[in-house]
């Protein structure tokens, strides 16, 4: 996997280098998590690691600066815009809590957003990443997000990053939580930053949920579940399949 740099000045070059070569080792360790236990078999081409204004404006519209398109991983890993960009989900709201979390998040959290792209790449996932996927979307983006918060984050990170989208996901339920968790991503992308994110944090929760309370901590045994539901011929939702659809009820 090669790290490329798509920059238009030098001093961002020389910022995004140290980044870079500061995630270097433990993106490689993740790698071989992933490649050892997550039958993680083709690598992505590429990490292109961009400023946030490209990211979301050349090579995406998507207002989130860390994707994957075509077998390569566009991202920034500037924390400043991270910063930024996780206060933007609150939409203005009074919420010091969750903004005084945000304002002292670490580059190990932007770090684990790489991981989260990374992870998207493992073979036990059923559908193609690019594919018109329909179903089960929110199973692979909550697992990307655990994996990668289980492995490249303190467990004390973890549990609070996880405890802030929890209540993240009750200050935004009346405004953006009508829909089923089925739907992720069928719309998804053309709204709001908020309501973009408001499904990723409640598909984090919801196979935390699933790992930790239903399976006893077993994360294979939640993917052996996965495939036995795709096998089955997917009869009903995957929720409804693993008894979670009235979760946020």
């Amino acid at each position: 996997m090669r790290y490329i740099f798509s920059l238009e000045n030098a001093e961002d070059y020389d910022t995004y280098h140290t980044i870079s070569e500061q995630f270097k080792e433990k993106l490689s360790a993740y790698q071989s998590v992933l490649q050892t236990k997550y039958k993680l078999v083709d690598l992505p081409k590429a990490i292109v690691w961009t400023t946030p204004e490209l990211a979301t404006s050349v090579f995406s519209s998507v207002p989130i600066p860390a994707f994957t398109s075509k077998n390569i991983i566009y991202m920034t890993p500037d924390l400043s815009a991270w910063k930024a960009l996780f206060i933007e989900q609150l939409e203005g709201q009074d919420h010091p809590e969750i903004k005084a979390f945000y304002e002292q998040i670490t580059i190990n959290q932007v770090l684990a957003i790489a991981g989260h792209e990374l992870t998207h790449h493992s073979d036990l996932f059923l559908d193609e990443f690019e594919d018109d996927r329909e179903d089960g979307i929110w199973f692979e983006e909550g697992m990307c997000d655990y994996l990668s918060r289980k492995h490249l984050l303190e467990e004390r990170e973890f549990e609070r990053i996880s405890d802030i989208e929890y209540k993240l996901i009750g200050l935004f339920k009346d405004k953006y939580g009508d829909h089923t968790l089925e739907v992720f991503g069928s719309s998804s992308y053309g709204g709001s930053l908020t309501s973009i994110m408001y499904d990723y944090w409640r598909s984090g929760f919801t196979v935390k949920y699933l790992v930790e309370k239903k399976f006893q901590n077993d994360e294979m045994k939640v993917f052996e579940e996965y495939h036995k539901w795709d096998r089955e011929g997917r009869k009903v939702t995957l929720l409804k399949y693993f008894g979670v659809e009235e979760l946020f009820e």
